[in-house]
């Protein structure tokens, strides 16, 4: 997939295109379903399959005190649109420059002009332009003029649900330590990718070794508590069976922001300093709770290893 990060850079004959519009954080179940009606209209059409996508969430520039955390970051969401089989996504700066840009301004410079867009893919209650003036309606009036067509994509539910697939609930679900539940929302399991990096080593003095990674990772990290998982070791290809600990480790009230740590399973002596790894969230075991005692928390731990890894037997299991 080719990724342009301006529409300056979109070659002149790159066109024609069908385009999909919108944030797309954590490409969900409900932006697969609009990729994969964009590819069929591209293939219909014989021409290019393109997100057009933004660097940030508009409201970190238009009302920043009410804009939430993303779900994944930019580099994070390009992974993710990059595995969907599409030909190009735009990555537009979105500053005071575009959040001024007139709707009608917008079709022309960025969907006519530098995409010569065939087809435009959005969801009913997508907004674009100044004030959000644009709507699929404008779209529809729009197209005429310009030569493109509109396909506006159905929102998609989860079955047994009268509530739509969105971002929102995804950001709620991990704020609960829902992650089983997340994983049906985003269409794969939820995870975290950094490096890992020295910490107190209090688990190896516990007997438990941890992977600590750095405050700097690429997606939302799920409530505090205890997890099972799996950690994807980047440089050596490794896929370990892992219980997972995310918080500021209340037993010893000396950890000063959230992280992220996982024990591998029946592992001690496993090197992963500076490995570039990705910790996948699977189950949620328990809340993070502060114990009486060094003994009382390692028996803990011990239940909580043992929970995991006969979670993990089994979906690996199924996965076979």
């Amino acid at each position: 997939m080719i990724v342009f990060r301006d529409p300056a850079d979109v070659p002149a004959d790159f066109g024609p295109s069908v385009v999909a519009i919108g944030k797309f954080d954590g490409v969900h179940t409900g932006h697969r379903a609009v990729i994969a009606r964009l590819l069929e209209d591209a293939a219909a059409a014989g021409a290019r399959s393109v997100a057009v996508t933004f660097d940030r969430n508009p409201l970190a520039v238009l009302r920043p005190e009410r804009c939430p955390d993303s779900v994944v970051s930019t580099e994070r969401k390009l992974e993710l649109l990059g595995e969907l089989d599409l030909d190009a996504t735009l990555v537009l700066r979105f500053d005071e420059e575009l959040a001024s840009l007139e709707a009608a301004d917008f079709v022309r410079k960025i969907l006519v002009d530098a995409l010569t867009v065939r087809t435009v893919l959005v969801g009913r209650d997508f907004r674009f332009g100044r004030g959000g003036a644009g709507t699929p309606e404008l779209l529809r009036e729009l197209g005429p003029v310009y030569g493109f067509t509109v396909d506006v994509v159905d929102d998609v539910y989860v079955e047994g649900s009268e509530r739509r697939v969105s971002s929102s609930w995804i950001r709620e679900l991990l704020a609960e330590g829902a992650v089983d539940q997340a994983a049906e929302l985003l269409g794969r399991t939820p995870d975290v990718r950094g490096e890992v990096v020295h910490g107190l080593k209090r688990g190896r003095e516990l007997g438990f070794p941890t992977a600590n990674l750095s405050d700097v990772v690429d997606a939302l990290v799920p409530a505090d508590g205890i997890y099972a998982g799996w950690l994807i070791d980047h440089d050596t290809g490794i896929r370990h069976p892992a219980a997972v600990s995310v918080g500021t480790n209340p037993t010893f009230d000396d950890v000063p922001r959230r992280q992220v740590e996982a024990h591998v399973l029946d592992e001690t002596t496993l090197d992963l300093y500076g490995h570039d790894v990705t910790v996948q969230f699977t189950h949620r075991l328990r809340g993070m709770v502060a114990f009486e005692g060094i003994e009382k928390l390692k028996a803990q731990i011990g239940a909580d290893v043992d929970a995991a890894r006969e979670l993990l037997a089994v979906d690996g299991n199924a996965a076979q």
